[in-house]
């Protein structure tokens, strides 16, 4: 491998992979916020694939050993697999009811798709085909094999994919490893305030597949919805998909209400989850979970990244419910989310928009339409307003999102990557356009208009918001405990 940064990581974390079986009593600083999640829902009797995590620690061994894997971790890994074959019955690398496994960032504090992930891991000639003569469904087992060669090829390494599972993970799990110093992982701790030194560990899990058969797919949900606070589950389904697909915002996905009319035991079962996990983590929740064959199965949750707007009301929501204090409500929202809210304005268009999507962080935003993340830098670094306009973002576009004032993208959801992360940083987004919208609007300027899901020619004229009354209360809590 060529000469990789050597940062000061996880100091005092030992180099361990643990068991996420619900026993496991290590914080986020050791074991990230993803394996984390894992192993509190394994605790709370959650339907949850079986996993282990690589520790920080051990992300700190790789960069001391020069970005290699170092065979005492190594070691480990592979009775942490041992493990996951206990657990599911399967045999990783084997021709004997062959297992695959994820292999998934997850640093200590959330850095949502700034990091790499691997689906899949563990097909080879000779597992696909065990596969196929277990299951007789040829075509499930070559679109899962064909998703594992492109990500792997576009995360871990160009060229053919070794023949071999334990080669693979290996190889995986250094790739995820050293995405925390990609480009894209240093530019979003740098904007974020997030430390370099925290390192990501990583969840190897058993896979489970939503793209197994009509009784199968993915979806992210929020126990609220994220752009206004609502109290009421918001949240995307994907049939015969895989999460990736949902998020990387390739494909639009369906609203939720489609699982319920699909498969309505498993939409009451997902709902009664999101109970369960709100409550266990006194905040709104963003949840990812797979239906297999029927069958509910939760991958991840998280606080959920949240408009301002929403971030006020959840807060209040929160404390009527008798979840948070008045106190702590203050506390959970920033200043400059507070200032967002008192300066809120929506768009008053004139005639036809000239794009129309699906509204994904809401406030107005001017300028001149580029499609390449790399110009819309160069030119907001020029003084020059400018809105991205993208098939889809992915996690290399951040630099561009930052330097945007607006994103619109022609595919994906309000759970893709684009407004995620526009909700994050605070950036009017559209999503979900169609076809042909980044050739139509390339070069014009343009308003987006975040809260109605509209893009209009030129500059419009903006409007005050009406007055907010959880903006309010929230205010009258700060100003008492001044």
């Amino acid at each position: 491998m060529a000469t990789i940064d050597r940062p000061a990581i996880a100091a005092g974390i030992t180099a361990d992979v643990v068991r996420l079986d619900g026993s496991c009593d290590l914080d986020r600083a050791a074991i990230g916020g993803k394996a984390w999640s894992v192993n509190a829902m394994r605790a709370l009797g959650l339907p949850v694939p079986p996993a282990v995590a690589l520790t920080t620690g051990c992300c700190a061994a790789f960069y001391a050993a020069d970005g290699t894997v170092p065979d005492d971790v190594w070691e480990q890994v592979r009775r942490g697999v041992a493990f996951l074959e206990e657990e599911t019955g399967r045999s990783f690398g084997s021709t004997e009811r062959p297992l695959l496994v994820s292999v998934r960032s997850g640093a200590p504090v959330s850095m949502p798709g700034m990091m790499d992930t691997v689906l899949n891991l563990g097909l080879t000639d000779a597992t696909a085909a065990a596969l196929v003569a277990e299951s007789g469904d040829e075509a499930h087992v070559a679109d899962t094999r064909e998703r594992f060669v492109r990500q792997y090829q576009e995360t871990v390494a160009e060229g053919p994919v070794p023949d071999d599972a334990w080669a693979q993970l290996r190889a995986a799990v250094a790739a995820v490893f050293g995405s925390w110093q990609s480009a894209r992982a240093q530019t979003y701790r740098r904007t974020q305030g997030i430390a370099d030194d925290l390192g990501t560990a990583v969840t190897v899990q058993a896979m489970v597949f939503g793209n197994l058969d009509d009784h199968s797919g993915t979806g992210v949900l929020f126990s609220r919805d994220p752009s206004t606070g609502e109290p009421a589950p918001f949240g995307e389904w994907l049939a015969r998909g895989q999460g990736e697909d949902v998020v990387s915002g390739r494909v639009t996905p369906q609203p939720l209400a489609m699982l319920a009319e699909q498969m309505p035991a498993v939409h009451a079962d997902l709902m009664k989850a999101t109970a369960t996990l709100e409550e266990s983590g006194r905040d709104v929740q963003d949840i990812e979970f797979t239906v297999e064959g029927g069958r509910l199965w939760l991958l991840q949750t998280r606080s959920a990244k949240r408009t301002a707007a929403a971030a006020v009301r959840i807060a209040v929501d929160l404390v009527d419910e008798g979840v948070l204090t008045p106190a702590e409500a203050v506390a959970q929202v920033s200043a400059e989310q507070l200032q967002a809210v008192v300066e809120a304005a929506s768009g008053a268009g004139v005639g036809t928009p000239v794009a129309t999507g699906e509204s994904a962080c809401p406030g107005l935003a001017y300028g001149v339409a580029v499609a390449d993340p790399d110009e819309a830098e160069e030119r907001a670094e020029a003084g020059e307003d400018v809105i991205l306009v993208r098939s889809a973002t992915s996690p290399d576009d951040l630099h561009g999102m930052l330097a945007a004032n607006g994103i619109v993208t022609e595919y994906g959801g309000a759970t893709s990557h684009a407004a995620v992360v526009s909700r994050e940083i605070a950036r009017p987004c559209v999503v979900g356009c169609g076809a042909g919208t980044v050739e139509s609007l390339v070069g014009r300027e343009i308003t987006v208009d975040g809260a109605t899901g509209q893009v209009w020619e030129g500059r419009i004229e903006s409007v005050a918001a009406e007055e907010n009354p959880y903006l309010a209360r929230l205010q009258a809590w700060a100003a008492e405990a001044e």
